[in-house]
């Protein structure tokens, strides 16, 4: 009788464990399966590429560059240049997350005088220099949500610390002679910030992706340090390469 029960009861055991072991989420398979991105409410990230300034047909009536152009040979494009920012986005859900950043681009050109040359015939030179701190808020939503692949469209606002530098030789119209001169404008101008890109989540925590970012606003220039205009377009374009880390 004892075998009887020793027997029944190893059988029992046997099957218990069994179904146990079946029942059970293997170890294993925990320790490697990937950590979903909605695990991660927040993310840290950086942003590099460049600004494409608009163009002379898209820029404000009384803009200081188009101005320039009046008397100055030179090329707006030229004013493009390296943009660099850092972001802290949050999730609000899924499909919606908000995000605030702090950048930096500059742009620069050389000209010369449309109409003047000095007396050996060489050029009169300046240096024009456009450079922007913008730091921006903005909510993004996700159409298909956090996944594999994540695209987004967001809008925000961008609050624009600008510096527009005119410096090198200068015409004096009422007698013709040179001089050398450094104008320098500055202010803070607000204005918005529209943005589409996609992310690519990898290695658990880290994303991939690439950005445009549109933004528009006008700085106001006092018309008693010297310069043509009484304006300054801040808008253009960003193209911009990501990568975030989440947590």
């Amino acid at each position: 009788m004892l075998k009887r029960l020793g027997v029944h009861g190893l059988r029992c055991a046997i099957g218990l464990v069994t179904t146990a072991a079946i029942l059970a989420p293997s170890p294993a398979s925990a320790q490697i399966t990937r950590v979903s991105s909605t695990e991660h409410s927040q993310s840290i990230g950086f942003t590099i590429g460049g600004f494409i300034p608009k163009g002379e047909d898209g820029r404000v009536a009384g803009d200081v560059v188009v101005r320039d152009l009046d008397d100055l040979v030179f090329d707006i494009s030229d004013l493009k240049g390296p943009s660099i920012s850092g972001e802290w986005l949050f999730s609000l859900g899924n499909y919606l997350e908000a995000g605030v950043g702090l950048g930096y681009h500059q742009g620069r050109t050389s000209s010369v005088y449309r109409d003047f040359q000095n007396a050996n015939g060489s050029e009169i030179e300046q240096e024009l220099k456009l450079r922007v701190v913008p730091i921006t808020g903005s909510v993004r939503f996700l159409p298909v949500g956090h996944g594999s692949v994540e695209p987004y469209v967001g809008i925000g606002v961008g609050v624009f610390n600008w510096r527009w530098s005119e410096t090198g030789e200068f015409v004096d119209t009422s007698d013709g002679s040179i001089f050398r001169a450094n104008y320098v404008a500055k202010g803070t101008s607000v204005g918005p910030v529209i943005l589409a890109g996609v992310r690519i989540p990898f290695a658990d925590v880290w994303d991939v992706g690439g950005e445009l970012q549109w933004q528009k606003a006008t700085g106001d220039i006092d018309p008693t340090i010297g310069l043509l205009g009484d304006k300054i377009d801040l808008g253009g374009w960003h193209a911009l390469a990501t990568m975030h880390i989440r947590f």
